[in-house]
């Protein structure tokens, strides 16, 4: 398995929550884990656009922070896949992510 780090943008609030209950659940902007079967990451070279697509008109109450995920602490499934053939993939991440697997959490935007 990578070791590089993959990357989640969300907001303060959701991790504040994720911290509390000990796991992160929210697969994209408005959408949980249980929705969307896996949650959507990126890597550093694709979050400038991923950031443009998901929150390009973000105007909420919290701010926003990247989450740097270790994939090597993650306890289940990470696949690399493009959401149509031949395109670009992305890591998902098939199931919850403990508190433990973010390494680092910055500020975004």
């Amino acid at each position: 398995m990578s070791t590089t780090p993959i990357l989640h943008l969300t907001e303060r609030s959701l991790w504040d929550e994720a911290r509390a209950r000990g796991t992160y659940e929210m697969s994209t902007r408005g959408r949980t884990l249980q929705e969307e079967g896996f949650i959507h990451c990126s890597t550093r070279e694709q979050l400038p656009a991923v950031a443009a697509f998901l929150y390009g008109s973000y105007d909420g109450p919290d701010e926003l922070v990247l989450l740097v995920i270790d994939p090597a602490r993650l306890a289940v499934p990470l696949k690399y896949e493009a959401p149509e053939p031949g395109a670009e993939e992305f890591p998902h991440i098939y199931g919850p992510i403990p508190v433990e697997a973010v390494v680092d959490v910055e500020p975004w935007g």
